[in-house]
């Protein structure tokens, strides 16, 4: 056994070697780029939060799991990477003890010869080969070449993937052999439950060199397979915890990140800010969590998969957007890291892939991939390892914006209109209060500050106040508050934009701006609990300015509708016999989890059925609108909106139902060019949740 050891040694040494180099060179790169000390103080300030990240996501495979055949094999294969380090501590033990004593039967001290521990780490490597055939059979059902763009691994590098899978049955089939070979010797530690090996001692020839080469083998196929993981995607298998470990908790939506300049929150009033630094635009400015985000690409393609973007023929796919930065950063890591070291190229050709812009008809990201994201958040709910694809998307656009005022001319018009009427028609402020008028009873406005015994300020937003479908939820909302005693008050001409479509563009200054304008207003005010009626302030009012010092307890409107109907003080009586789908926004179900309490409403109302549209809750399709694409105009592929009402038509609905005015606009568009062309009935409509509730709550005249 002494030139078992040996040889067995030689390769450890060699294997641990060279993917120790490689682990070195992926810190350096990773490190090469500015600090993100944010997110190691929240992973210490969440420490619960991240442990049970850990245990949710990491060991229980939660986010994999949604999709369950793959989940499924994917848990049972990576449990398996776990619970058969035990076999390579017995393999390694083996090795060790037949060079000392001649005679390979070692066992883990106290629990080695455990009959359970036998039996368990039988049934996870048949387990295991068992997810690589749903893995193959998975991969060949939805190959690029059968399925094209429909197939999620479209773009992924295949030949990676079947490679190690490949090398994963090599080490199974190994295992059983050297396993079984031991048994056949009388070397196996476990006399019973390892129900394969102890079935193949059975049947195995009684030869010592079977088993020492079956233990090489195996050693060697687990120790070439450890080289290739650590050159390829599955590198996931390391960085992954790590990734969800300084991800921001509960997941990467909700707040879009603060900006910051090597590790530093922007100031735009310092005068020793350098403005070319603002943003992303070269690989070089991205932080070591951004390279964790390449590191742990699966390519999967789950994110690809409900991307309403690639769902509809447009350039982006969440997936290729990490892939190509992470080609990129590993084509130019040499000269990067150098540079980084103090090292000044003069080669022309090396300076200009130094200096390759990250967005740009010649760049890594072609700029159509960058301006068709809603931020939906779709890539982010689905990333099994919690890769951060909008902070991506942000950082880029807020270079091209704000430092090389590259974006669509729409877009432009809402930026101007943002300066300079506070909201993006560019309507005067005077108007925010002239659907007060359409009411019969009075509504209050705030005066400096809020009027005593009032509970809620009810943020209108710019939409719910001037553009006449959104008017219509406001007035609904207002009215229903009125029926249940609920005391509010609204700003009027005091309230501005929130700023949602200034930064969700990449106008991060203009966003700074308007929420410090409104939170001074609030502030001032003593205001203390909002409800708003449009997701995108309701996000912004919650989960962003917090950042900038305004806290409070912020609701949408269809939370406190549901609460005041659950206590009695709304209480649904006139029937509406109508069959009605319900459109999830993005921006209150995914990125802020209200899910419950719309349908919640439509339950109570009589007379309502209720069906689900086939992609909804954290697999809803978007509108469209979000990400400032509400002001840009859609010229690639299908329309996302259109996609939508045709997934509602499905349905054969009488009302499709939303609790946001972007998506009420978006698919109203959608649903008129239906009628148009004759493939939606003239009675259909989409209406706001409370619509649905006030014609209900009111007595019939």
């Amino acid at each position: 056994m002494l030139w078992v050891a040996v040889i067995g040694l030689v390769m450890t040494v060699a294997a641990v070697a060279v993917a120790g180099r490689r682990a070195l060179f992926l810190y350096k790169l990773a490190t090469v780029g500015p600090p993100a000390p944010e997110r190691i103080e929240y992973a210490k300030a969440h420490a619960g939060d991240e442990a049970k990240a850990q245990l949710v996501e990491v060991f229980g495979q939660k986010k994999l799991l949604k999709w369950t055949p793959s989940g499924v094999a994917h848990f049972f294969v990576m449990w398996a990477f776990f619970i058969l380090l035990t076999v390579y501590i017995e393999a390694y033990g083996a090795i060790v003890q037949g060079a000392i004593t001649g005679t390979p039967d070692f066992h883990i001290p106290l629990i080695g010869t455990w009959g359970a521990l036998g039996f368990l780490q039988d049934f996870i490597a048949v387990a295991c080969l068992l997810g690589l055939v749903a893995f193959a059979i998975i991969r060949i059902k939805n190959s690029p070449d059968k399925l094209g763009r429909r197939s999620r691994f479209s773009g992924s590098h295949l030949g990676g993937a079947w490679l190690v899978l490949f090398m994963i049955f090599n080490i199974i089939w190994t295992l059983f052999l050297a396993r079984g070979a031991a048994a056949a010797n009388g070397n196996f530690p476990y006399s019973s439950g390892a129900f394969v090996s102890l079935a193949l001692g059975d049947v195995l020839p009684q030869t010592a060199l079977l088993e020492e080469i079956a233990l090489l083998l195996h050693i060697g196929f687990m120790l070439v397979f450890l080289v290739i993981v650590v050159h390829s995607k599955h590198l996931h298998i390391f960085t992954a915890p790590l990734n969800v470990l300084f991800s921001r908790r509960p997941d990467g939506l909700g707040a879009a990140p603060e900006m910051r300049v090597d590790g530093k929150l922007v100031d735009f009033e310092d005068e020793d800010l350098d403005p070319e630094r603002l943003g992303r635009g070269k690989i070089g400015d991205t932080t070591w969590k951004g390279f964790l985000d390449f590191y742990s690409c699966t390519e999967c393609g789950r994110c690809q998969s409900q991307c309403p973007a690639w769902n509809t023929d447009k350039p982006l796919s969440p997936k290729m957007l990490i892939l190509d930065q992470r080609d990129h950063a590993f084509k130019v890591a040499p000269y990067l890291m150098a540079a980084a070291n103090g090292v000044e190229h003069t080669d022309t050709d090396v300076l200009a892939l130094l200096e390759k812009p990250l967005v740009g008809e010649d760049g890594v990201i072609h700029p159509d991939v960058l301006w068709s994201c809603t931020n939906c958040g779709a890539c982010v709910e689905q990333c099994p390892v919690d890769i951060e694809h909008i902070d991506h998307i942000l950082d880029m656009r807020r270079y091209q914006v704000m430092v090389e005022s590259s974006f669509p001319s729409e877009a432009g018009v809402m930026v101007k209109n943002l300066e300079n009427k506070g909201n993006p028609w560019g309507m005067s402020e005077t108007k925010r209060a002239d659907w007060i008028e359409e009411l019969d009873f009075e509504v209050e406005l705030v005066d400096e500050k809020m009027p005593e015994d009032t509970e809620y300020l009810f943020w209108v937003g710019c939409a719910g106040a001037l553009e006449d479908r959104a008017k219509k939820t406001t007035k609904a909302v207002a009215e229903l508050l009125h029926i249940a005693g609920v005391k509010f008050a609204v700003l009027g001409p005091m309230e501005a934009c929130t700023g949602d479509p200034a930064r969700r563009l990449g106008m991060e200054y203009l966003f700074n701006m308007l929420a410090q304008q409104n939170i001074e207003t609030l502030n001032e005010a003593g205001v203390k609990k909002i409800v708003a009626t449009c997701p995108h302030c309701f996000n912004t009012l919650a989960n962003e300015y917090p950042q900038l010092g305004g806290t409070y307890e912020v609701v949408h409107h269809t939370q406190l509708l549901a609460k005041l109907v659950d206590e009695g003080l709304l209480t649904p009586i006139t029937p509406i016999e109508e069959k009605i789908t319900y459109h999830d926004p993005c921006f209150l179900g995914r990125h802020n989890k209200v899910y419950s309490q719309p349908r919640d409403i439509m339950s109570k109302v009589p007379g309502v059925q209720t069906q689900e549209m086939h992609r909804h809750k954290d697999r809803g399709f978007c509108c469209g609108a979000g990400g400032a694409r509400m002001w840009m105009e859609e010229r690639i592929g299908k329309r996302i909106n259109t996609e939508r009402v045709d997934e509602a038509l499905t349905t054969n609905p009488d009302t499709v139902s939303t609790a946001c005015p972007f998506c009420m606009v978006m698919l109203g568009d959608a649903i008129n060019e239906k009628k148009n062309t004759g493939e939606a009935k003239e009675s259909l409509e989409v209406v706001d949740v409370a619509q649905l509730l006030i014609k209900s709550v009111k007595a019939p005249s």
